[in-house]
């Protein structure tokens, strides 16, 4: 737990470590301009500091999510939840199949119609709030919760038309606007941890933090690649798995993603870096940067934090020095995404937009357990399945950046 103090030291360190890295960096750009090399041990200095900063970005970044997250045996549940949770882990560790005919109407999900147990409320709401704090996208994007297949949203790409006309003119039709439907499917997210019986009887074990890390760490790596980089075949489509195209929304055909080239392969130019960051912040209209954020690797991040706004020498990256507050560029915040793809040749590894407005995680409603002691004795398997979809819904709201030309 994080008290006041230790926010505070983190905060200052955090900033002593920034100041060392601009200082740094500024010896190392005065030497290429009066002898057109630098230093080695800059850039070993630089790349060491690049850990620390980020290191130390990510503890404040956390800071506030695991203040606000509740003290263990503090008060969650009423009598009729904590009764839903027993049977739960009586389910878990010895396969007793609950009796839920004296439970109200609110119990009738725990029961599954396809065999195994419908995780109770409190525990399905631990694991969606634990992958909230490591997937980026479920911090940024709209989620709904369904209990269908399917959701189907409304979309309307053009503006009906409208004109001027004089008090007796003639009122003619102008042109409709187009108004169109995406469909978001869930697909099936599966996850199978095992342990003995011994293990499951022992009175020492937390049988429930165990079941819930494990389909964590399991659930949250697959979905933050896939609402990034998913086919939408058998898993949510991913935000860079779309068509781009260097052309502005008026004339971008629905269904392709606007990017701005950075002109040089893999990398950002050697001149005047900063311009194609300038240049795709600049793209979003100005209705979408109310929540905007970048996304990126932590590769992408460390060579942003080398640059300087052109006119006043300000870095264009800034920390977050308060609990809870991720780093910045040009004044929006920044969340680091691994699954971004690769630096590499036309790589689309950063994204700028609104992703709230830009893309939809759909959730079906409940979390299935099928207690299995049977295939692999003597150990217990826990086939573990949620359902979970997602997909661009607005093709402005995102922009993207392209590694090349």
């Amino acid at each position: 737990m994080y008290g006041m103090s230790e926010v505070a030291n983190a905060a200052e360190t955090l900033a002593r470590a920034f100041e060392e890295y601009k200082s740094t960096n500024d010896a190392r750009l005065s030497e290429l301009e009066h002898k057109g090399s630098s230093d080695g041990l800059h850039d070993e200095k630089l790349k060491r500091l690049d850990h620390v900063i980020t290191r130390l970005q990510d503890d404040m970044s956390a800071v506030k999510t695991t203040m606000r997250r509740p003290l263990a045996g503090s008060p969650l549940l009423g009598a009729h939840d904590n009764e839903q949770k027993q049977a739960f882990i009586r389910y878990v560790t010895k396969g007793v199949e609950p009796d839920t005919s004296s439970w109200s109407s609110k119990a009738s999900v725990m029961n599954d119609q396809d065999g195994g147990y419908l995780v109770p409320a409190e525990v399905s709401d631990r694991i969606i709030s634990r992958q909230f704090d490591v997937v980026p996208m479920r911090k940024l994007a709209t989620i709904m919760s369904i209990t269908s297949e399917a959701v189907e949203i409304l979309r309307d790409t053009n503006e009906a038309e409208a004109s001027w006309v004089g008090e007796a003119a003639t009122r003619s039709d102008t042109a409709q606007g187009d108004v169109g439907r995406t469909r978001i499917a869930v697909h099936e997210l599966h996850a199978q941890p095992k342990a003995t019986q011994k293990l499951l009887d022992d009175a020492v074990m937390n049988v429930e933090d165990w079941l819930i890390n494990k389909v964590v760490n399991r659930f949250a790596r697959r979905e933050a690649d896939a609402f990034i980089n998913g086919d939408g075949l058998s898993q949510p489509r991913g935000m860079c798995s779309y068509t781009t195209a260097a052309t502005g929304d008026e004339t971008r055909a629905w269904g392709v993603l606007e990017h701005v080239a950075t002109g040089v392969n893999g990398d950002f130019a050697t001149t005047s870096p900063a311009d194609a960051l300038i240049i795709l912040m600049h793209k979003l209209k100005a209705g979408y940067l109310n929540n905007a954020a970048w996304m990126m690797p932590r590769s992408v991040a460390e060579k942003i934090r080398r640059m300087k706004e052109s006119t006043t020498s300000n870095y264009l990256w800034q920390p977050g020095l308060q609990a809870g507050q991720p780093a910045t560029l040009l004044g929006f915040p920044i969340y680091l995404a691994e699954e971004m793809p690769v630096l590499g040749t036309g790589s689309l590894s950063l994204a700028f937009g609104n992703f709230a407005e830009g893309y939809t995680i759909v959730d079906r409603i409940g979390l299935r357990i099928l207690r299995d002691p049977f295939t692999a004795a003597p150990f217990v398997k826990f086939r573990c399945s949620k359902r979970v979809g997602g997909d661009v819904t607005n093709f402005e709201a995102i922009k993207l950046l392209r590694f090349g030309t």
